[in-house]
Order: structure tokens, then C-alpha cells, then sequence
């Protein structure tokens, strides 16, 4: 259903443009939520640059290529500072990590355009790269402060097992009488997927597409589609598997699921079997975790995997494969989240400074 919604988003966006937008939605391999983040992105510089008269075009399907090619790194300038000056749908102005969203989509676009594509003889749609000049917005925030926000939103520790045993024995006492049947059924199923999370790191919507036989619980492995469809295989945490073990035991009978049925996780909707989307997931950790006290979302379990991975390894390239990372820079605020070697460094020169004053 997930993957349905997001075909049907990038369907209604692109009937909107030009025929070199769609053939680069056709040659990127973006997972569809970026896909569809990047034509949202495009499709409001395209409105951008018809209201600035910068396109003479109609509409957005008409723009082309010449407009693009031809782009000042003045125009770009003024387009960041058009974003930085408006407002979201909840009345905000729009953030730093917004404004840079719309950075990178135009970036994928203009790569392709000018290096990927072979729409003449084998040639790309120009040469000129605008975006090359334009750097990303700085983030004001230092590693330290994100650092300390981020920790802040974690269950690292003991806290992820009184989490879970939270969820075991104390939520039903917190549940409503009408939610209280749903969650009984689906009690073995969210806290196996709570300890997969918080056992391997996977993304939200990576975890919602777990399918049967990509679990291996003899070998602790769990196989996984990452971003842009690369497969991959990482190890589960032993002190998960127990959870994973129990779900797994009822999932066919609870879920009245086929022995065709490959999805892992499934919920009954309407007397029907099918797969947990990734809005139901990061809806239930939400509820799970208001109640506790501690209210995060499932991309705060990956990062709690990844801080606890860090402290024990001291290994960035590490961290980054069990995440699926391409690169180390993402797995930067890792070593910054744990602050005692920084606070016990402090102290260890105010009593040098003492001994010396002695």
C-alpha cells in the first residue's frame, strides 16, 4: 500500500513536466519517497521561475532545457533566499534542512542533465552546471548540541529493555477499552519490531519491507532492501531474537496469513492480510513511547543502534555499513554523543591545574 501511494504521487507529478524531468525520474534510482520529495522540489523552482518571468513558459510541462542551461548563480541565490522567506504548511518558515532538500533535488537534476542523460547522440542536455556553485545551507547547530539534542531522544542502555518490557506489561494499563483488543492481537508484533529496529539499525520503511525469508534467526542475519533497491545482509543483536522468535511463532495463525503471504510483518485491515506500512510503524513507536514517558520516532531507535555501536567499536565505517550508509560524514554526530570522555578530560585538567597550584 506504501509503495502503491508513492507510485501514484510521482504519477499526478510528473503528468505536470517536461519530458526531461520524466526521463530522469526513469533514470535515477532514488527510493520513492526521495523520488517523490525531489519532483515536489522541482516542481516548485519550475512555479518559481515562471512567477519571476526567468521562464516565459505556460506552464511547468513547457519549460526547457535553454531556460536551465542558461541560469545565473544569481538566479539560484535568489530562488534560496525566495525559500528562506516562505512559509510552510504549519506556518513556519522554512527550515535550513527544507531549503537544502530543494538544493539536492535541483543538484540530481542538473547532474543529470548535464553529465547522465544521452538524449542527443549520445550527448547530455548541456554542458552547464549552475549547481556546481552552490553550496548547501551551513547547519548553525555544532555536532556537540545536536550531539546532546539527539541523546536526549535515545533509549540507549538499560532504557530500550524497560521500553520493551513497558510495551510487555504496563501499556495495556494505559490503553483505552476500544484500542485494547488491536492491541493484544498485535502486542508479539510490535515489540518484535521495536527490537529489530533497535537490534539492527534498518530503516522504518527498510523494517516494513522485512519479508519472511530474509530472516535468518539460526545465524542472527537479517537481509534488507536499502534505499534505491541494493540489497543488503547485516547481523541482528542477540538479546533481539527472542522477540523476533516469539512474533514469528504466531504470526500465521494471529494474521490468518497464506503460505503464499511473504511480508513479515502484517496486520488485518477490513478482513484482509497484508503488509505494515511504515506510517502505521512510526504511528505505533509514537504511541508506545508517548506513553512511557519518552516520546521519539523509529529513526531515534536506528540512531540509538548506531550511538551504542559507536561507543563499543569506536569504528565509523562500522556503524556506517550495519546502517546502509554509503559514507562515513552521517555517522560524524555518533562520536559526539557521548559526552562523559569529554566531561572526564575537563575534570582531569582542573586537577592537574590543583596539583600544579600545590
Amino acid at each position: 500500500m506504501e509503495t502503491k501511494k508513492y507510485l501514484d504521487l510521482i504519477k499526478i507529478e510528473l503528468k505536470g513536466m517536461p519530458d526531461f524531468v520524466k526521463e530522469y525520474n526513469f533514470g535515477t534510482n532514488h527510493s520513492l519517497t526521495t523520488s517523490y520529495q525531489y519532483l515536489t522540489e522541482i516542481r516548485r523552482f519550475f512555479n518559481w521561475l515562471r512567477q519571476e518571468n526567468i521562464s516565459e513558459a505556460k506552464d511547468n510541462q513547457h519549460i526547457s532545457t535553454d531556460t536551465l542551461a542558461n541560469l545565473r548563480r544569481n538566479d539560484i541565490m535568489l530562488y534560496i533566499d525566495y525559500l528562506g522567506h516562505t512559509k510552510n504548511q504549519q506556518g513556519h518558515l522554512n527550515s535550513p534542512t527544507t531549503i537544502n532538500r530543494s538544493i539536492n533535488a535541483l543538484r540530481s537534476l542538473f547532474k543529470f542533465l548535464t553529465i547522465t542523460s544521452d538524449n542527443n547522440n549520445g550527448k547530455p542536455y548541456f554542458n552547464r552546471n549552475v549547481m556546481l556553485k552552490i553550496d548547501s545551507l551551513n547547519n548553525t547547530k555544532t555536532l556537540n548540541y545536536r550531539a546532546h539534542i539527539l541523546e536526549s531522544h535515545m533509549y540507549t542502555g538499560k532504557l530500550k529493555y524497560e521500553f520493551l518490557d513497558f510495551i510487555e506489561n504496563e501499556y495495556e494499563h494505559h490503553c483505552n477499552k476500544q484500542a485494547l483488543p488491536a492491541f493484544r492481537v498485535n502486542k508479539e508484533r510490535d515489540m518484535a519490531i521495536v527490537a529489530l529496529i533497535l537490534g539492527t539499525g534498518i530503516r522504518v520503511s527498510e523494517c516494513a519491507g522485512v519479508n519472511l525469508a530474509d530472516l535468518n534467526l539460526k545465524e542472527a542475519s537479517l537481509d534488507v532492501t536499502r534505499k534505491g533497491g541494493q540489497r543488503d545482509s547485516v547481523p541482528i543483536a542477540e538479546w533481539t531474537l527472542g522477540y523476533i522468535s516469539d512474533y514469528k511463532k504466531i504470526r500465521r495463525e494471529r494474521y490468518q496469513a497464506s503460505k503464499k503471504e511473504t511480508a513479515f510483518f502484517l496486520t488485518r485491515w477490513h478482513d484482509q492480510t497484508r503488509r505494515i506500512t511504515t506510517n502505521a510503524i512510526e504511528k505505533m513507536v509514537n504511541k508506545y513511547s508517548a506513553a512511557f514517558g519518552h516520546p521519539l520516532t523509529p529513526h531515534k531507535l536506528r540512531h540509538t543502534l548506531a550511538s551504542e555501536l559507536y561507543d563499543v567499536t569506536k569504528d565509523q565505517v562500522l556503524v556506517a555499513q550495519q546502517l546502509g550508509q554509503k559514507g562515513t560524514s552521517a555517522t560524524d554526530l555518533y562520536t559526539h554523543v557521548d559526552q562523559k570522555k569529554q566531561r572526564e578530560a575537563l575534570n582531569e585538567i582542573s586537577e592537574e591545574s590543583e596539583n600544579k597550584d600545590k
